[in-house]
């Protein structure tokens, strides 16, 4: 599918978007920018979280190439404009994370490395992060530096982590992998409204984030499903092992939401605390998507971006 304009969310300049196939024949929606700048200061790769699409990026698009850098965004599978994995489009599933590693690999050989200049950096969000942490311990890794929103590092469960993933992996047995987790229709309900959300205390970006969605029905997702969160919660708990940290082979900046009730604060502090080449900031006043929150708190954001990432200087002109 095409990108999807609305009038407060135009698509910037200069784009090319297309698909790329990926394993099992899942066709991949990515889109592609570059610098509004003469300097080439490299590419940023943009990473969604769950439920997110490229659409929702605009803003930050038009940011990062005012910097001077190329932008590259991707829809992973069964979410955006890429491919539905279920037959009821609106439940978010995939079977293992392994499957979002191959996308981020097909994006980079396939989009990015051909097309856009050098050095790359990774900006990411919530599930994105928990991918792209995976891929920094990755010998010969496509980035020079890692950026991360409210990583997804640990979740509010019921049980404990151990005792969820064997009732899921019971229920996946059972042929029920492909039904969303209880009370997750509820929640996404829910979630549409801005009073209460756990998203953002931004309006006017909530709303514009509503009025894509409104114009083209189909990049909508709804609650993952029990597979989704038995394979969330195998990608974490890796993340959370001892033998993580000395792994990483990519310096990171996490940066987490003081109010996020979606994933955990702590968890991000304790990773932090463990790496050798990480370090975290948090956000007072944030909720989950830093990056679609009130101006202040995106502020503090981009000056903490602009003194981690090599050449992020804003132009003066922008």
């Amino acid at each position: 599918m095409d990108l999807i304009a609305t009038p407060k969310n135009p698509v910037p300049l200069g784009v090319s978007a297309g698909h790329i196939t990926a394993r099992k024949g899942a066709k991949l929606r990515f889109a592609r920018w570059p610098s509004s700048l003469r300097e080439r200061r490299g590419t940023v790769c943009v990473f969604p979280g769950r439920s997110e699409f490229i659409e929702k990026y605009f803003e930050v698009v038009g940011e990062l190439r005012r910097r001077g850098f190329a932008v590259a965004v991707l829809d992973w599978r069964g979410q955006g404009g890429s491919s539905r994995l279920l037959r009821n489009r609106l439940r978010g599933y995939v079977r293992s994370f392994a499957d979002y590693e191959d996308d981020l690999g097909r994006f980079m050989n396939e989009v990015v490395l051909p097309d856009c200049p050098p050095p790359y950096f990774a900006l990411a969000h919530s599930m994105g992060s928990t991918v792209l942490l995976k891929a920094a311990t990755m010998r010969g890794c496509w980035f020079s530096r890692m950026v991360m929103t409210a990583p997804m590092l640990k979740v509010p469960l019921p049980l404990s982590p151990r005792a969820t993933a064997a009732v899921l992996t019971s229920l996946r047995l059972c042929g029920l992998g492909g039904v969303p987790v209880p009370g997750g229709m509820r929640a996404y309900v829910e979630s549409q409204e801005f009073e209460d959300n756990l998203l953002t205390s931004d309006r006017e970006r909530f709303l514009r984030n509503q009025s894509v969605v409104a114009a083209a029905p189909e990049l909508a997702i709804g609650p993952p499903t029990i597979a989704w969160v038995r394979a969330a919660l195998a990608a974490m708990a890796e993340i959370g092992s001892d033998k993580f940290p000395s792994r990483l082979r990519v310096p990171v900046l996490m940066l987490a939401a003081s109010d996020d009730r979606l994933v955990s604060s702590l968890a991000i502090e304790e990773l932090a605390m463990r790496l050798k080449v990480g370090s975290q900031l948090v956000l007072r006043g944030a909720r989950h998507e830093i990056l679609q929150e009130r101006d202040v708190i995106r502020q503090q954001f981009w000056a903490a971006f602009d003194a981690f990432v090599p050449g992020a200087t804003l132009s003066k002109a922008s």
